[in-house]
């Protein structure tokens, strides 16, 4: 089966993900859906955001005048992408904050202590590693930093999102989920090999299905979830370079990759779709490859967040 999926993933990425599959679906983008939109007196959370669509994600909205909090795990590297982007956007509010997602103590600390009014909260920060590695909470590293900090995130900051006025939930997810059917038996890989790629595309299918259960549950914020595409960024580079090898004259710019973000967090046509839907290229598609059986049952998916729930729990301060 995954045999299966992984070639039908493959021929439809190869035509859609691509800088070309880009380009194809932006003759059907609606201008006016950004076209001089301001975001002055919004506020944006972006995690992971000091490269790749992180970044580009900050600096577009940064550029339209939004508040942005930068959320990095490097200082370093946080600082030096926040003076690029106020110097290009003439744009000063902008914010780091460092926080390491893999950590789940201090995500919970960060979001519990973040004061300042929040409109917008893009869950952009991953990893993708190729080798099983926990953390020092014992945590399989993938699933710390893609699954349970962006749920604790998530849900620690859910008060602060529904005092705002049209508040809305971004997840940067991946195609790559649709070569994979939810596993809520072994989260965090204990069992058989280890595949850091298909661990990556695990977890990113974790994150579409909270998605859809926090848009069921919280029916005052919009939540979505989306596919940058196949995106020429660092993280690319080192976790699958024989991938960037291979593709790099078909890949997309950040920006292209970010553009749908930014669509989902900026413009007033995103939030007219119903929410807890998966986009790529600003439109809302399916989430199972035809033929895949690659849905879970309703029993798991509620499974999932149980578990993530009551680990979550146990490192609340």
């Amino acid at each position: 089966m995954s045999m299966y999926r992984n070639a039908v993933w493959l021929v439809k990425g190869l035509q859609e993900y691509t800088k070309s599959g880009y380009e194809a679906a932006a003759k059907h983008f609606v201008p006016a859906d950004l076209e001089g939109v301001r975001l002055d007196g919004r506020s944006f959370m972006v995690t992971g955001s000091n490269s790749g669509l992180g970044k580009a994600t900050a600096q577009e909205l940064a550029n339209r005048g939004g508040t942005v909090h930068m959320v990095c795990r490097s200082k370093e590297r946080a600082e030096a992408a926040k003076k690029e982007i106020e110097e290009q956007s003439k744009n000063e509010n902008v914010h780091v904050h460092i926080l390491d997602m893999s950590n789940p103590r201090q995500v919970w600390e960060f979001a519990q202590s973040f004061d300042k009014p929040l409109d917008v909260l893009i869950n952009n920060a991953g990893c993708m590693v190729n080798q099983r590695e926990e953390t020092e909470e014992h945590l399989e590293k993938n699933f710390a930093t893609n699954t349970l900090g962006t749920y604790i995130l998530t849900t620690a900051l859910l008060p602060a999102l529904k005092k705002a006025t049209d508040p809305r939930v971004i997840t940067v997810s991946s195609g790559g989920m649709l070569t994979q059917k939810l596993n809520v038996e072994d989260l965090q890989v204990e069992k058989g090999s280890f595949d850091g790629t298909m661990v990556y595309a695990q977890n990113k299918r974790q994150q579409v299905i909270l998605t859809e259960r926090w848009a069921a549950q919280h029916k005052d914020i919009h939540f979505s979830s989306m596919h940058p595409g196949w995106a020429d960024t660092p993280a690319v580079q080192t976790s699958m370079p024989s991938f960037h090898a291979k593709m790099q004259n078909k890949l997309r710019t950040e920006a292209m990759g970010a553009d749908t973000v930014v669509w989902l967090a900026a413009s007033a046509a995103a939030v007219k779709q119903p929410s807890g839907l998966f986009f790529q290229d600003r439109k809302a598609v399916a989430t199972h490859l035809p033929l895949a059986f690659s849905k879970a049952t309703p029993q798991d998916e509620e499974k999932l967040q149980a578990v993530l729930e009551e680990l979550a729990l146990k490192f609340k301060p």
